[in-house]
């Protein structure tokens, strides 16, 4: 059996303490990342990991020590990879850090492991792994309420519905990060000093629009969905849900039933249910 040593990227990009929610920012964007582990500077040592997430939700807070998650779960290289994915699916987690003698060695990632689902036969559907409510938005409305509702709820993405209820669009937290980075002012607000790095789709969105100072009024949830976004049928196999979330980088896809209704959202750690074999649990 696979263990993380077999899966895991070694020599991980690391943010360090002391130091800013700028310098995780910059750090995020430069790397196309969504999270890093955080180390002492003077020693290397964990001390934490911080995701964009976290920065979402302590939006005022500058020192990346208070903003970054202290008690990380870790894990050793010779741990197996369903082991990992049991964590994984029970903590909803999206990164663990790879510790062999107190050195950070590695990181292990949901994506690593829908490599390992891609190759596999499963007899396990879309529909079986989906675990969480699905909370929709609806095209009309402001966008402010929608990303409080995201906040709120703790979800990185909603399917989009129109009037009658069909499936038009996905708002990610990608999305949110499109065009108001041509904003210079906007872009030092967020910590990012390179113009040119804002164009990275997937750094700390939610950040930016995190007060609805910073929306307009008037800016709707079809203003930044993405339409026609790309689904699975509830009955795919979830080895084609990761080939597809693999291909795409999508952590989430909308899942569809018979008559094309939205039947709920599956996410990447969802999927890890392959490995694992508890299914809607």
């Amino acid at each position: 059996m696979k263990t993380v040593a077999d899966i895991m990227t070694t020599a991980p990009i690391v943010a360090e303490v002391p130091g800013s929610r700028s310098d995780a920012i910059n750090m995020m964007v430069r790397n196309k990342l969504t999270g890093l582990p955080v180390v002492r500077a003077s020693d290397g040592k964990l001390m934490g990991i911080v995701s964009r997430r976290d920065i979402f939700r302590k939006f005022d807070e500058d020192q990346l020590s208070l903003i970054m998650k202290r008690e990380c779960i870790t894990v050793t290289p010779d741990i197996s990879v369903v082991n990992v994915a049991n964590i994984f699916v029970s903590k909803r987690i999206h990164r663990i850090p790879v510790i062999e003698d107190g050195r950070l060695v590695g990181i292990v990632t949901p994506t690593d492991l829908l490599r390992e689902i891609a190759e596999m036969k499963t007899p396990l559907t879309a529909e079986d792994a989906i675990r969480t409510t699905c909370v929709t938005a609806y095209e009309g409305e402001p966008l402010a309420y929608t990303v409080v509702s995201m906040r709120i709820s703790d979800v990185p993405a909603v399917p989009v519905l129109d009037i009658k209820g069909k499936l038009v669009g996905i708002l990610t937290d990608r999305d949110l990060f499109s065009d108001q980075t041509a904003d210079a002012e906007a872009m030092l607000r967020l910590g990012i000093k390179d113009s040119e790095l804002a164009g990275y789709r997937n750094v700390l969105p939610l950040f930016y629009a995190a007060t609805d100072k910073y929306i307009p009024d008037e800016t709707t949830v079809h203003d930044y969905m993405i339409k026609d976004p790309k689904t699975v049928f509830k009955k795919t196999p979830l080895n084609d849900v990761a080939r597809i979330m693999i291909q795409k980088d999508f952590g989430q896809l909308p899942v569809h039933g018979t008559k094309d209704e939205l039947v709920g959202m599956i996410y990447d750690v969802d999927v890890l249910c392959a490995l694992t074999g508890n299914a809607n649990e």
